[in-house]
């Protein structure tokens, strides 16, 4: 296969990794002519690697020892070092660009924060915050969209040591109490509303079950987004006020105090409340935006996204490196499929982040984004959410302005990715270019080996430091464990297939607790949808391997037309001839149905997992917690399913 995308010479000399490269280089004398082998160089070397880091964005004195003790999964990092992450921010601050730009649906207008305004809005929500009791360790909980005070919000929170924690306002109340009713939070941060799609949506009613749920608020800051009265709150202009001092008074705070708790789907179960520390996403976010992916003061860093959703966090990273970040709030297809790309033209984007599926929705309706919108000044182009097909990313390619095409993949887990592209290293067609610096990435059979050019399980072998504190509420650690450790002692096991291959690259497969397991041949459901949701009469697809009490294995297609589109005999049989000669002759659907819709987590994962369990005859109402869905009613219609066996 040829690369879709080369290096050239200058891109390789200018590359943010390279000077790195070469500053290590000057510390220890390591010869480090490539990726490659700066990579091999950090994860044989992790305390080495990560005091580079720290060292070469300049974060201070460091207090004793990086690692001293590196066992997964008590791993410590930095012990006695001291640090804010807001202090990180406030020293990128410049007058030249803005430090915040926001975009909603349905105007022109694009809002620009200064570094000024953002610094003083955050000190005075701070000082806010510390007048209603706020200490060190409570926390304050945001419902909101994904605009500019969400940001300043955040970061007055952690200046003053208490934890931030939030969901984007498409979470019905009960979702929200699922999570953040958790944490027994002090003080909330809500809009009134936001925009999508059109619409308007009140959350007036939301925002009143959240309160009522939430015995241990002492305040309600509301951010006017519609003009909705929200009685017995403080106003934002109050609590954010821009008249006191110019940068926020920060709380020092040792290395795994907790910055934030973001949270697992909770499709199967309360979701879990994941801790993670200044210090230790500091490090890994200063390494995956600035290193990784190149991004710093001259850039405009965009990512589609909500505060529900960890690339949330990791977009605000970009403020970490003196970059401009971009908020939006409102949907991206909407007046019309190619939105995004209008916002990214709009606003002068050079690294722009979104979803396979969004990609594939642009493909089908013909959108031409370097053609129809000025992109001059886009340079690269993130994706992250499930696998980019091999086509699609061609079509970015051709379509986009021919810049590198970045896919990444991690997880809410670590709040950063594992492995994805690097500016220094070639693209290839529908895989991931290189493992991130300090993530000793390999792949496992089922007794713990690797495995080269083929599927295995993806694992972790070393400690990262934003790997969570712990979890919330599990104070033996118990949860933690078994979450990922408990295939592979002392290994991380994160739930992913994998093939890792001979150029060094990393194909992602899907999940592993959702394999088609067919007559002994494992396949990751993605290479099927990568497949089949090419086809122009396929909207979506979701495809379930489920083992029967009789020793039967069933394996149905579920397809979401196409508006205008019928499941006819020929479809069916175009569909099973492009996975046979795409994919796999043993991974031919037994059934292909047609479905109303795929029901998703509220991040947008397909919700393979709980499926297969009610095909297996597991109960509905221990399988999925209907408000982690984001159409619930979906699951009574897969519910009415059967196997053939039982029909």
């Amino acid at each position: 296969m040829e690369p879709q995308w080369v290096p050239t010479e200058r891109d390789i000399a200018d590359a943010r990794v390279t000077d790195f490269a070469r500053f290590v280089t000057t510390r220890t004398g390591a010869e480090l002519p490539d990726y490659q082998t700066l990579w091999r160089w950090s994860v044989d070397n992790l305390p080495d690697f990560w005091l580079a880091v720290w060292e070469y964005f300049e974060l201070g004195p460091v207090a004793g020892e990086v690692l001293p003790c590196p066992e997964m999964p008590d791993a410590r990092w930095f012990p006695g070092t001291t640090l804010n992450y807001v202090d990180r921010v406030a020293a990128q601050a410049r007058t030249d660009r803005p430090a915040i730009l926001q975009v909603t649906e349905g105007t022109a207008e694009v809002t620009e924060t200064s570094w000024a305004e953002l610094l003083t809005r955050a000190a005075a929500f701070a000082h806010t915050l510390r007048g209603l009791g706020v200490r060190p360790g409570d926390r304050v909980i945001g419902y909101l969209p994904n605009i500019t005070e969400t940001v300043i919000a955040f970061l007055g929170t952690a200046a003053t040591g208490a934890i931030w924690s939030a969901c984007g306002q498409d979470y019905t109340a009960k979702a929200a109490l699922d999570r953040l009713g958790q944490l027994e939070p002090v003080v909330l941060v809500t809009a009134d509303g936001y925009r999508y799609g059109g619409k308007t949506h009140d959350k007036s009613a939301d925002i009143a079950a959240l309160r009522a749920g939430l015995p241990s608020l002492r305040a309600t800051v509301v951010v006017p987004r519609l003009g909705v009265e929200i009685p017995d709150s403080t106003s934002w202009a109050v609590a954010a006020d821009a008249a006191g001092d110019p940068v926020p008074e920060t709380e020092a705070v040792d290395f795994a105090h907790p910055l934030w708790i973001v949270f697992s789907s909770g499709t199967t179960g309360l979701p879990k409340g994941i801790v993670h520390g200044h210090g230790g996403v500091v490090l890994e976010h200063l390494k995956a935006v600035g290193l990784q992916s190149d991004i710093g003061p001259g850039d405009t860093f965009f990512w589609y996204t909500s505060p529900s959703w960890m690339m949330w966090n990791f977009q605000v990273a970009g403020l970490l490196t003196g970059s401009t970040i971009v908020c939006y709030d409102g949907s991206p297809a909407h007046p019309a499929p190619d939105s995004l790309w209008e916002i990214a033209a709009r606003t002068g984007t050079t690294v722009l982040g979104t979803s396979p599926g969004y990609v594939l929705g642009c493909m089908k309706a013909g959108s031409v984004p370097a053609s129809d919108h000025d992109l001059s000044a886009l340079r690269m182009i993130g994706i992250t959410g499930s696998s980019l097909p091999p086509a699609s990313a061609l079509w970015l390619h051709e379509n986009a302005g021919g810049v590198p095409v970045a896919s990444i993949s991690g997880g809410t887990d670590v709040v950063s990715a594992f492995a994805g592209g690097v500016r220094t290293v070639p693209v290839w067609p529908g895989e991931l270019s290189a493992p991130y610096l300090g993530v000793a990435l390999d792949a496992f059979d089922e007794v713990g080996q690797p495995v080269r050019g083929e599927v295995g399980e993806l694992v972790v072998t070393a400690p990262m430091p934003s790997m969570p504190v712990r979890f919330w509420n599990d104070p033996e650690g118990h949860r933690y464990h078994d979450a990922y450790f408990d295939t592979y002692p002392g290994i991380w096991r994160h739930g992913d297939w994998i093939t890792l291959t001979g150029r060094g690259s990393v194909v992602v497969h899907g999940r592993s607790d959702s394999t088609l397991n067919r007559h002994g041949i494992r396949m990751g459901s993605a290479d099927i949808y990568q497949a089949v949701e090419r086809l122009p009469e396929i909207a979506e697809a979701l495809v379930i391997g489920a083992e029967q009490p009789d020793g039967g294995y069933w394996m149905p297609l579920f397809v979401v037309l196409a508006p205008g589109a019928e499941l006819t005999e020929e479809l069916r049989d175009r569909i099973k001839e492009v996975i046979r000669t795409e994919v796999s002759p043993r991974h031919v659907p037994d059934e292909i149905l047609a479905a109303p819709a795929v029901p998703h987590t509220r991040t947008g994962k397909k919700l393979e997992v709980p499926i297969k369990r009610l095909f297996q005859g597991a109960d509905p109402a221990r399988v999925v917690e209907r408000s982690a869905v984001d159409d619930p009613d979906l699951l009574d219609w897969y519910t009415g399913i059967r196997p053939p066996a039982d029909r």
